[in-house]
């Protein structure tokens, strides 16, 4: 068997064996988790040299799949807190959440806009930037925290905007000034996928030494959590695959809406609501990913079907 050949058949499975790898070797990844950013920031680069800024436009499904992220999810808080707040905050994070910086790969995979889809994660990231504060505030004033607007808005921003903005600008720059170099990159889409495999590992494993530290008597409500977790994600899949197809692109509305920036969830929810609720984010990384392995598998299987009935 040949490398193409070995690496077309390996590759629906990069992503469990990643999470995999993630949870065996959760105790070693603190050791690694300072390249996280620089492989996020590496892998967009590669995406953003695919798209060219003629591409770039904001369209009706990018409002509303801003929308839904964050009234369906402010919705939800006060649909649940009755019940529980805890439980509430859990549900909410993983919907106001904004898209992942790493959703324009996956929907270049799977056959999705590339544009249509970095519109939707730099509003989506924009407006839960301006959302967030003011909203976290409001509710967690009832349990008794008190977050300045200014400082949480700033926070988010420095962390989600160099993520983003930072490889748009040099892969402009690098066509600008250096069109082979970007070329170059350009014809190299494939290891975003292997890059964004490596980030996973870290990631996964960052998120079961978190709910590995938290005491035996609040499993069950953990488990409530991780279960919830589980039917927002593939609410959030089917949702936005509906939206998606009626404006013509439903990869891109399904990856918009469903992919998730889980590491910025689990840090908002550790600092600014229970931290039992980050459990909901860091349980939303297994079953997004989970979700996108099935995706990449069947397109994957279609394309070669495809090709060996193109040889016959």
């Amino acid at each position: 068997m040949d490398i193409s050949r070995l690496r077309q058949n390996l590759k629906p499975w990069m992503l469990p064996i990643a999470m995999l790898c993630g949870i065996l070797f959760h105790s070693v990844i603190d050791s690694v988790q300072f390249l996280a950013p620089w492989l996020i920031f590496t892998m967009l680069l590669i995406t953003f040299c695919r798209l060219r800024p003629s591409e770039f436009r904001i369209t009706p499904l990018t409002w509303l799949i801003v929308a839904v992220q964050i009234f369906g999810g402010i919705a939800l808080y006060f649909a649940l807190s009755p019940l529980s707040t805890d439980i509430a905050e859990g549900a909410m994070i993983c919907v106001l959440c904004p898209t992942a910086t790493a959703a324009p790969v996956i929907t270049g995979m799977l056959g999705g806009s590339i544009a249509v889809l970095v519109a939707i994660s730099l509003l989506s990231n924009l407006g839960v930037a301006l959302v967030a504060p003011p909203f976290f505030a409001m509710i967690g004033g009832q349990t008794g925290m008190h977050i300045s607007y200014a400082e949480a808005f700033l926070t988010i921003a420095a962390k989600v905007g160099p993520l983003i903005l930072g490889p748009i600008a040099v892969a402009l720059l690098l066509l600008r000034f250096a069109p082979r170099v970007h070329d170059a990159i350009s014809s190299r889409q494939s290891l975003s996928f292997y890059i964004w495999a490596v980030s996973l590992i870290i990631v996964v494993g960052r998120a079961v030494t978190f709910a590995m530290a938290e005491p035996a008597e609040r499993v069950p409500e953990m488990v409530l959590l991780a279960l919830i977790a589980g039917a927002v994600c593939i609410a959030q899949f089917i949702i936005g695959r509906r939206i998606g197809r009626r404006y013509g692109d439903r990869i891109a509305g399904a990856q918009g809406l469903g992919q998730k920036n889980t590491v910025l969830a689990v840090w908002m929810a550790v600092t600014y609501l229970n931290p039992i609720a980050s459990i909901a984010p860091a349980a939303y990384i297994a079953w997004q990913n989970t979700i996108n392995s099935v995706q990449i598998y069947y397109k994957e299987r279609r394309s070669a079907q495809s090709k060996n009935q193109a040889c016959r």
